[in-house]
């Protein structure tokens, strides 16, 4: 670990950031440019002890969680992602691995969509960063941890996970789990994060074997789809879908129509927060 050239690095990717570069509003006027510490420790869901700690070379060696979130919060891109996990004494990321590291262009978008349901999935289905309409709609994601990361692997193996769709298009939506999976499965190989999921859904639900043996590949969403909520009954949203160049990561954007009794329940959503129920599975397709 190089403790100063960490420090340094931080400090001046803080400094070479705005706040609304990061959909932070602009507020009073700033005696120095760029991000304030305490800021960055928000983005990056830490302390601003520790990461004041960090800058200053009095910190230990910092996880490769919190390096993720570091990157996340100061918007690196892959090659200065890589550098930031080097220099603190971690190996980067495999080019292939299930990392949590969000392409900064996504964010940007993400950052500038406050008045709807957005989040950035990974291609086994991970929520990676969710605004707060989308964690009022589908649940907070950010307490899942290993496997039940994927929602493709909540939707074989959690039944509450399927309570989010009307019954009669959960089939359809077990076939594009499924095909969604098998997509990354063919970019990865068998011996990555994803062929362990598929071998662990193959023991644990039948109905998952079976679709797999049908070798469907596909990787998008349901351009339209009927969501239900526990606290507010069914809302009709469109889906769009961007993606990123190597199709590892999509922001899913979900809108209502407006002036429509769904566009009054996504508001409704907003106003009663994340915590009021289990949080379901994101949708693949």
């Amino acid at each position: 670990m190089d403790r100063a050239a960490l420090a340094d690095f931080l400090r001046r990717r803080r400094e070479a950031l705005r706040p609304e570069d990061v959909g932070l509003p602009l507020g009073a006027r700033r005696r120095a440019p760029g991000l304030r510490r305490e800021e960055v420790a928000s983005l990056a869901v830490m302390s601003t002890d520790y990461y004041t700690r960090l800058e200053q070379r009095r910190a230990p060696q910092p996880s490769a969680h919190i390096l993720s979130a570091l990157a996340r919060a100061l918007r690196l891109t892959r090659d200065e992602r890589d550098y930031l996990y080097r220099i603190a004494g971690h190996n980067a990321p495999a080019a292939l691995s299930a990392s949590p590291h969000v392409a900064p262009a996504l964010l940007r978008v993400l950052d500038r969509l406050a008045d709807t349901p957005a989040l950035v999935l990974g291609d086994l289905g991970e929520t990676l960063v969710q605004n707060g309409p989308a964690a009022a709609l589908f649940g907070d994601a950010s307490h899942l941890t290993g496997p039940a990361r994927s929602a493709i692997y909540r939707w074989f193996t959690d039944p509450s996970a399927r309570l989010l769709y009307p019954e009669q298009d959960r089939d359809r939506q077990s076939r594009a789990q499924v095909a969604s999976l098998r997509a990354a499965y063919g970019v990865r190989g068998p011996r990555s994060t994803a062929g362990e999921l598929v071998r662990a859904l193959s023991r644990a639900s039948e109905e998952f074997a079976d679709l797999w043996a049908r070798h469907e590949v596909a990787r998008r969403f349901e351009d339209h789809k009927t969501l239900v909520h526990p606290e507010v009954g069914p809302i009709e949203v469109d889906c769009q879908a961007l993606f990123t160049e190597d199709q590892s990561q999509v922001l899913l954007v979900l809108t209502a129509a407006p002036r429509s009794e769904s566009e009054e329940k996504l508001r409704l959503l907003a106003v009663l927060g994340p915590n009021r129920f289990a949080a379901p599975a994101p949708d693949r397709r």
